[in-house]
């Protein structure tokens, strides 16, 4: 199938494919006439590759995963699992650092609040 069509099957944009190849999750043959063209596995290779991304990961870690996809065995589905826990681990962090910026933010502006309370006449 043409490129236009695994987009439009796999729910994303021609330029993500692009990218997708471009980073090596997806692959591609060429026509003669140098036009993109991929199997029907592509279409669910791609929404993984969505479900992945959906779920925070990087291109750079997305690649690390696939080989537990394309070459499934104990020690690439341990190597999976790793990289996930560390990456939920990572992502768990990042939501730590966003609530404590939240609850500064709350506090500034709780003081604004107060503030400007002060300054309105009774």
């Amino acid at each position: 199938m043409r490129i236009g069509e695994l987009a439009s099957r796999a729910g994303v944009s021609v330029r993500s494919l692009r990218y997708y190849e471009e980073q090596g999750l997806i692959t591609s043959t060429r026509s003669a006439g140098g036009q993109r063209t991929y199997t029907e596995d592509e279409v669910e290779r791609v929404r993984f590759i969505q479900r992945l991304y959906a779920a925070g990961l990087s291109s750079r870690t997305v690649l690390e995963l696939l080989p537990c996809v394309d070459s499934p065995s104990e020690q690439n589905a341990d190597e999976a699992f790793e990289r996930m826990v560390r990456e939920r681990d990572r992502i768990s962090r990042h939501i730590d650092e966003l609530c404590q910026a939240r609850d500064a933010l709350d506090r500034l502006i709780d003081a604004n609040r107060a503030h400007r309370a002060s300054l309105t006449p009774h």
